[in-house]
């Protein structure tokens, strides 16, 4: 399943899901996809590079997306390299064209060892999994098809606008196609477009041409990217409580028929800040929610979309309204539920607690911000994100690290003007980067890393930032939680107990609910998460144990306890 609804009707496309060949040393067996391969009986621990293959049938313009490989992937078809991308969390993809009709092979070598390459998966307090961890795809393209297709919404008076970018890719030259574009069944758009996709009246056509990649991309071709602005005054506005969505539909059509369809899922809602205050659709929001790892003790990060929507429904149940994809972007699925049941989202790019050093590895800069790309021009079109965050716990004391800061908030805010920044700090009384940032984010953990009392710590923290370039900003405490062995209880309630973990979140809750300027927070964490064992941190388990459920998503004492305060809120 690659996405929570239909994306084509024209266009054929064939999810290479299933049973695929895989091998590594001298084990071959036959495994599904997408999959982890920590999950097979014998790879619980396994570093290193693996081997996955399927045969399928197709032919013409072949158009693959990986949404997952974890973390660095090459790809060959019929033995001959065709693509390849490092890091688990974003997807990628390639165009070979006129690739003979009949049966092909399909090869991914997989890598997920800690190398002197990677600069974003190193030893962390989470895991990296190896595997095709999500979908992969294969699209049958005419010699023009539609690349993308992005909405940024907003309005004026009681009309909703919506500012449209169509990215068209012609593999060849062609002249005579026309784009049009639908909302549910009604046409909204359509114009004649001259030789090299240059669409008429109304649209600034912008050619960025590709260089050739050398993986079997057409020499010349080309990238058109098509802009228009449009008025949908029949619209309902995307609300948390009523959270309406609709299809838009661009088409290709070449004389009378439509040659290529591209189908996007999208909402009609702003989000801005106005002094302390996040706005969604101009009403005020607060956040009660959680971090969540992409994390299952059956299903390691390639969670099965019944498993994400679970994860969903537990979160509903404790009167939680967001989510923090920490620490990377999620899958497109998961986004999709979030869509349609009014769940906010924060999502980040991916990076945790590096400090100066590690972020001068030198392919740091690249790698950040190649994933920053692809999360932003993938997941640009879900109304459930109300914020971009980057860097979490990284080196925001230090110039060189302000720099990084700036350079990736640059990067965010050329590619979406229409969602506020924020990134989660834990540099108290040291940080230098909150006035790059829209909305401020502050991890603590009173009670649990230091023996503070909660709401004097909540305070204390706050009253900081505003004695920084932070002040007057949005303010949300992004991590605060304590760690609960599953099923562990004693006498007087010890640190690990579950409940001492309740103990400790209900005094942290009700500190922040306390603070009314603070716009919420999110609990550390939603399930508990295998972690590196090269990270031990004093983590039993080999887990972070601060879940309110456990990796199986059984609960703890403190799921009640999170109810009670987020239901009462």
């Amino acid at each position: 399943m690659e996405r929570g609804f239909q994306t084509h009707k024209i266009r054929k496309a064939t999810e290479l899901n299933g049973l695929w060949e895989f091998r590594a040393g001298e084990e071959t067996r036959k495994v599904s996809v997408p999959s982890c391969w920590e999950n097979y009986p014998g790879f619980e621990n396994y570093e290193g590079k693996a081997v996955y293959e399927k045969k399928f049938r197709a032919g013409g313009n072949l158009h693959f997306l990986w949404k997952g490989v974890s973390h660095t992937g090459v790809v060959c078809l019929d033995g001959e390299k065709i693509a390849e991308h490092y890091n688990a969390f974003t997807p990628f993809e390639t165009v070979v064209p006129d690739v003979k009709p009949g049966e092909h092979k399909l090869t991914i070598e997989v890598d997920n060892s800690f190398n002197e390459e990677s600069a974003l998966h190193i030893p962390n307090d989470y895991f990296t999994y190896g595997g095709i961890n999500r979908p992969v795809i294969v699209e049958e393209v005419r010699d023009c098809f539609i690349e993308r297709l992005h909405i940024r919404p907003w309005k004026e008076g009681e009309l909703w606008h919506g500012e449209i970018t169509v990215r068209v890719r012609q593999l060849k030259p062609l002249e005579g196609i026309k784009l049009r574009l639908l909302l549910g069944e009604e046409e909204v758009f359509c114009a004649e477009a001259n030789a090299g996709c240059g669409v008429l009246s109304r649209v600034e056509a912008a050619t960025d041409k590709k260089e050739n990649s050398g993986f079997g991309n057409a020499a010349g071709e080309e990238v058109y990217i098509l802009k228009m602005d449009l008025i949908f005054p029949k619209v309902k506005a995307y609300e948390l409580e009523e959270p309406n969505l609709y299809y838009l539909t661009a088409q290709l059509i070449e004389g009378e028929e439509i040659v290529d369809d591209l189908i996007e899922r999208i909402g009609f809602r702003e989000v801005r800040v106005r002094g302390k205050e996040i706005l969604f659709n101009d009403k005020p929001i607060q956040i009660k929610g959680f971090n969540r790892h992409e994390d299952h003790a059956m299903y390691g990060c390639a969670i099965p979309y019944e498993a994400m929507d679970y994860d969903l429904r537990l979160i509903e149940d404790m009167g939680a309204n967001a989510v923090r994809t920490c620490h990377y972007p999620n899958d497109e699925r998961f986004l999709d539920l979030c869509d349609e049941k009014g769940i906010l989202v924060w999502e980040e790019g991916h990076a945790r607690g590096l400090s100066e050093e590690q972020m001068r590895h030198k392919n740091f800069r690249s790698q950040s911000l190649d994933c920053i790309r692809e999360m932003i021009d993938n997941h640009y079109n879900h109304p459930c994100i109300f914020t971009w965050g980057i860097l979490n716990e990284c080196a925001s004391e230090t110039e060189y690290g302000r720099e990084i800061y700036i350079e990736q908030f640059d990067l965010i805010r050329s590619m979406d003007k229409s969602r506020p920044v924020t990134f989660a700090s834990c540099k108290m009384e040291c940080d230098i980067c909150l006035d790059l940032v829209d909305i401020v984010s502050m991890n603590i953990y009173p009670l649990w890393y230091h023996d503070s009392p909660a709401e004097e710590y909540v305070n204390k923290v706050y009253d900081w930032v505003q004695t920084t370039e932070g002040a007057g900003k949005p303010y949300i405490v992004s991590e605060i939680g304590a760690g609960g062995i599953p099923g562990y209880h004693a006498w007087g309630n010890p640190k690990w107990s579950e409940e001492r973990q309740a103990e400790i979140l209900e005094a942290q809750i009700r500190a922040v609910f306390a603070h009314k300027e603070t716009s919420g927070l999110f609990i550390w964490q939603f399930c508990d998460c295998r972690i590196s064992a090269e990270c031990f941190y004093g983590r039993p388990r080999t887990m972070n144990n601060k879940g309110v459920v456990d990796e199986y998503r059984r609960k703890k004492m403190a799921y009640d306890t999170v109810k009670r305060l987020f239901r009462d809120k």
